[in-house]
């Protein structure tokens, strides 16, 4: 359990006595700040006096409840029993010590806060996605009419502090209080929970079974034609937000600006892309989306534009925008931009153009009005990749143009574990950590493989149940053309086991499918896929074989680039052993985060799989109860 739970008369008596913040503390488990440890005292104190005052002691509260397949945690969900219906209710309280709040260039989405920086979201929309997400993902929800209710309680402000935020219409699912309206926050609550214990329905709550993630793939035509098909929360609402209202501003105020919006893999930005991208289109915005990645933006082109050459044409590259119209787009949204590169030319570009390149950075800014930056500074795989937030953010400067960073923290693949997501980086070394045991954190399923057979036989199991694996390796063996049967030479060779890279071309060779269709093809499994083929996909299950370009010795992992056989890492004289040291480690991230359940790890060097056996060491298995496969 990583929530705290307690009774609300429970929760007021050690917070009258002092010890609330330490005994939470412990029972999460995770580093807490010293503003965390004086928020939790100040206001789980207030909303404890609160629901005793209502008469709802007994009601059960769950504190810090992490949302299902995310590290978000909610500040509080009160669990207890309808008084009218006798069902379970729940309702989902967002806590502020807020005292003074004000809309945000008149946005009734975004407010300023004393004594923040930048705009914030405003809390009705806060907790009303919490809401949503919950109904979404939480199956003892999901056959329910209006299960959850949501309000956000600033305990500390007067109205007319945070007038502003009234001006929001409320719904059951974002409704605001004050500490004058404390009155109405009693009835509220007793509306929708009565006085009687609350555990049952918290048991309820906690052991309920979770939908699986909607694969983004196979919404995103949806996501573009129609409406939102994924709750975006927090700073991932908040960067679309941003940029929506970037949008609106540059057109009534005539001002340019930049977004730029980094996290890790998993955080949620290529949904954030999909959403804004689908919005705007749906406004008749003059809109766009590029990636520097082939199979990215031809598996876009597939799947979010099936059936229409409008939404075939909102996908683009990087290098598409040499000549383009200055300011021509309202919005280009650039997915992956670790990968902008330092210019657009490439050897087929002709020679009067090669002498006046532009960097593709200004090429890109200078296409939209507001131009949109995604990135993840880890997932660098490849020489010449040079996006970064201080790159584009002191190139957006030097222009005179307002820029925006979003700054995304939370995990939401990897079964939303930070904990996992933090032991590759360490196991890594790319964090300045250093390895350490994985013991499991009932979130995601790491193991390990004694052999390449055991690895593939184990994610064929999962495949054959319908959920999807992939099987991927470092680029340590050579990736030859198909034979003139059309049949894959099998290069990755270990031992006996032998299979072939992914194929290398657009065009399927036999069953297999093109490179750019490798991760979401079912027939995509069976071949082993590089990190170019793998990046900006996730598959439920993912087996990654680390060739002998990184190995473990004397404790850590050391990289042997003379392993490598991709063609980028031959010449010294364009990538330094620094530079390539840094590339391998990111393309093993890059594959060691691609599992939303969970990963399989197989090193072909022994000294290396003793190492890992010696880290892996898991105590504590998956305890997320998904719905099976075939129920949905």
């Amino acid at each position: 359990m990583s929530e705290f739970r307690i009774s609300a008369d429970g929760l007021l008596r050690l917070a009258t006595s002092g010890i609330l913040a330490d005994q939470i503390a412990e029972q999460i488990g995770h580093r807490v700040s010293p503003a965390e440890h004086r928020s939790w005292s100040r206001s789980l104190a207030v909303l404890g006096q609160d629901l005793v005052d209502a008469g709802l002691s007994q009601v059960e509260v769950l504190v810090e409840y992490q949302l299902p397949l995310t590290s978000k945690r909610v500040d509080v969900v009160l669990a207890g029993v309808h008084p009218t219906t006798a069902e379970d209710s729940y309702v989902v309280v967002e806590l502020k010590q807020w005292s003074y709040a004000e809309a945000y260039e008149d946005s009734d989405r975004l407010v300023l806060v004393e004594h923040a920086k930048g705009p914030r979201l405003h809390p009705g929309v806060q907790v009303g996605d919490y809401c949503e997400y919950l109904t979404d993902f939480l199956g003892v929800l999901g056959d329910r009419r209006n299960p959850v209710r949501g309000a956000a309680y600033l305990h500390n402000a007067m109205d007319r502090d945070v007038n502003d935020l009234f001006a929001r219409r409320p719904t059951e699912h974002s409704r605001i209080f004050t500490k004058q309206r404390r009155g109405q926050f009693l009835d509220y609550l007793r509306t929708h929970l009565a006085p009687a214990p609350g555990a049952a329905a918290a048991d309820r709550f906690l052991t309920s079974y979770v939908r699986p993630s909607k694969h983004l793939l196979s919404y995103a035509a949806q996501e573009l034609k129609e409406r939102s098909h994924f709750t975006l929360l927090d700073e991932q609402r908040l960067a679309y937000e941003l940029v929506l209202h970037a949008v609106e501003r540059a057109r009534s105020a005539d001002r340019k600006s930049v977004v730029v919006v980094s996290g890790g893999p998993g955080s949620g930005k290529s949904v954030i892309a999909l959403s804004v991208l689908g919005e705007l289109a749906r406004q008749n915005r003059a809109v766009m989306h590029a990636t520097g990645s082939r199979s990215f933006t031809q598996t876009l082109r597939r799947y979010a534009g099936r059936g229409s050459t409008r939404l075939k044409n909102l996908f683009g590259y990087f290098n598409s925008f040499m000549s383009a119209e200055r300011n021509g787009f309202d919005v280009l949204i650039c997915d992956e931009a670790h990968r902008i590169r330092e210019t657009s030319v490439n050897r087929f570009t002709p020679k009067a153009k090669r002498d006046k390149a532009r960097p593709q950075i200004d090429e890109l800014i200078a296409a939209a009005r507001v131009p949109v930056f995604l990135l993840d500074e880890h997932q660098v795989v490849k020489p010449g990749e040079l996006g970064s937030v201080e790159v584009i953010s002191r190139y957006a400067e030097q222009l005179g143009l307002d820029v925006e960073v979003v700054s995304l923290h939370d995990q939401f693949r990897c079964g939303g574990s930070e904990a996992y997501e933090q032991w590759v980086l360490d196991l890594l070394g790319l964090d300045g950590g250093k390895p350490s045991v994985w013991h499991g954190d009932g979130r995601f399923d790491l193991r390990l493989a004694e052999s390449p057979k055991e690895m593939e036989a184990f994610l064929a199991t999962k495949q054959a149940a319908g959920e999807t694996a992939r099987m991927s390796a470092g680029y340590c063996w050579p990736w030859s053309e198909p034979r003139p049967d059309e049949s894959l030479v099998p290069d990755v060779q270990i031992g006996g086991w032998a299979r072939p890279w992914n194929v290398k071309s657009d065009r399927s060779v036999g069953e297999a499918p093109g490179s750019a269709y490798w991760a979401t093809d079912p027939n995509g499994f069976g071949q082993v896929g590089c990190v170019y083929t793998a990046q900006g996909f996730e598959y439920e299950w993912s087996g990654v074989m680390i060739g002998p370009d990184l190995v473990a010795r004397d404790g850590r992992l050391v990289t042997q680039r003379s392993e490598s056989k991709d063609p980028a890492f031959r010449s010294r004289k364009a990538l330094s052993d620094v530079e390539a040291d840094r590339l391998i480690r990111n393309t093993y991230k890059v594959l060691m985060t691609r599992g939303m359940r969970g990963t399989m790890l197989y090193s072909t060097d022994p000294e290396t799989r003793e190492w890992l056996a010696s880290l892996v060491r898991v105590r504590r298995g998956l305890e997320t109860v998904y719905e099976s496969a075939g129920s949905h």
